[in-house]
């Protein structure tokens, strides 16, 4: 098998740069596995057109892509100047009126999109905007008015974001537009659902619901971008089925000084809980403009990849940048680079003890076979894609094969590290005859080639979700035959 297999993931958003003609079959070409949908833009037309297109280059080229709607989330935002935009000059006074008939912003002033913004604060409190280009101190609160004092000026346009320093805003997670969107990502059968701004397990768990309701059974991704989200960190976790590093709002609450640890006290989270985890925001933003990155941004990659990320993803840079596949280029080749250098060896003195599931005690037994003999590979033959990801937990040595004839399985698994998602129907096929016919199936595809040794883990009832309960080791013999070495 080619040792260019990669096996991190990389999440590409969409936009208008990707809906230029061939642009979105290129970046799929180029190595992306899972796309994203931007609902803080577009419209339900637009997005609704990139799934179909999606859909149809995944299947003409028969790579499983899966697709992640973003749900905007009660992000807060000054509204609109007279003049588009004004300078705010260090050390003046400056006003923000939580207002609904507030008139349109000047140098001195401007509306806010969350009137209960004059609630949430207190004199001392330090309020940034634009990510933190602009900084202002409350120093008075007056009816319906915050007064502020500029202490870090710049030019601000309408429509900026706006944090306050440390968190705390009361805002609930899911805005009525966000549920009236859980509702067109249902339509869209989507693959992943993406909770703004959660600060709580019972975020999720409502989003989940909401879904449901409308027939989605999307697996729910917790954007950590609250400094309250740390403070819940392993409750969301334990909640979703996903954890993404969502790094600029998370960098303007808690600092960016702080922001390099939170980010692999994420991922160390997430993986401890079993569960997959992004890495997201301006990783590659210099390439928004430029055809190559920065060595900071290659090290930014790189150091994700090697702390365990199951995926990275592209904002911007694919969305709206000059160079969508060069961004995506640049990525593939720096997980790639970066999985070569650092080898990681399974640390089972720190596998959990606790195991409440067959399928999960098959995966760590795989993951020590895998340590102790030499493999080409694991081939979970999986109903729902859950044993591939306990697989993927343990961040083996060996590529995993996740089989699986669900469509919907598939594309779950396009977003694990080390997973290869592989269509294929065990259905009314015994243990040992799937098997059988699945290693032949990855030696007819190129995967796997004569005196390579594989471990397969299956059910003894093939239909059923969750019952992995059997590992087999097996020899390919020519032709892709194979020859038994033990059950496990």
């Amino acid at each position: 098998m080619s040792s260019n297999f990669r096996r991190t993931k990389i999440l590409a958003t969409l936009g208008p740069a990707t809906d230029a003609p061939g642009m979105l079959a290129q970046i799929i070409e180029a190595g992306v596995n899972v796309v994203r949908l931007n609902f803080s833009h577009g419209t339900p037309e637009q997005h609704a057109a990139r799934v179909a297109k999606v859909r149809e280059i995944s299947a003409s080229i028969g790579r499983e892509v899966g697709i992640l709607a973003d749900l905007q989330g009660p992000k807060i935002r000054i509204e609109q100047f007279a003049a588009g935009k004004v300078a705010l000059q260090t050390g003046r006074e400056f006003r923000l009126v939580c207002r609904a008939d507030a008139p349109a912003g000047d140098e001195n002033q401007v509306a806010v999109s969350y009137l209960g913004l004059v609630n949430d604060v207190k004199v001392g409190d330090t309020l940034l905007l634009d990510d933190g280009l602009i900084s202002l101190q409350v120093t008075a609160l007056q009816g319906d008015t915050i007064v502020t004092e500029v202490l870090a000026g710049g030019a601000l346009s309408n429509r900026k974001g706006l944090n306050r320093l440390g968190g705390g805003l009361s805002l609930d997670a899911l805005s009525e537009q966000d549920k009236e969107h859980i509702a067109i990502a249902a339509k869209l059968d989507v693959d992943f659902l993406a909770v703004s701004f959660c600060r709580s397990a019972a975020d999720i768990e409502q989003a989940r619901a909401i879904a449901k309701s409308h027939g989605s059974f999307a697996h729910i991704v917790a954007k950590i971008e609250r400094a309250e989200a740390i403070a819940n960190l392993v409750e969301i976790t334990e909640a979703s089925d996903v954890v993404m590093v969502a790094r600029g709002d998370l960098g303007v609450e808690i600092g960016d000084a702080e922001l390099p640890g939170l980010q692999k006290l994420i991922i160390r989270t997430a993986l401890e809980c079993n569960k997959v985890v992004i890495t997201a925001t301006q990783m590659l933003q210099s390439m928004v403009d430029n055809p190559i990155p920065t060595r900071a941004e290659v090290l930014d990659v790189a150091n994700s990849v090697i702390d365990g990320t199951d995926a990275v993803m592209l904002s911007a840079e694919t969305a709206s940048g000059s160079y969508p596949v060069k961004a995506v280029q640049a990525m593939d080749r720096i997980c790639l680079g970066a999985e070569r250098q650092f080898k990681h060896d399974t640390d089972f003195e720190k596998a959990p003890r606790d195991l409440q599931r067959v399928d999960q005690a098959i995966a760590m037994a795989a993951m020590f076979v895998a340590e102790h003999i030499k493999l080409r590979g694991i081939i979970a033959l999986t109903e729902s894609g859950g044993t591939a990801r306990y697989l993927s937990r343990f961040r083996a040595n060996v590529p995993l094969f996740g089989l699986s004839r669900f469509g919907y399985a598939r594309r779950r698994m396009a977003l694990m590290r080390d997973v290869y998602p592989i269509n294929f129907d065990s259905e009314g096929q015994s243990m040992r005859v799937a098997a059988r016919k699945a290693v032949k199936q990855l030696f007819d595809q190129g995967f796997l080639e004569t005196g390579d040794k594989v471990l397969i883990t299956s059910g003894d009832h093939m239909e059923q979700h969750g019952a992995t309960n059997t590992m087999r080791l097996l020899a390919v013999a020519e032709g892709g035959k194979t020859e038994g070495l033990g059950d496990l």
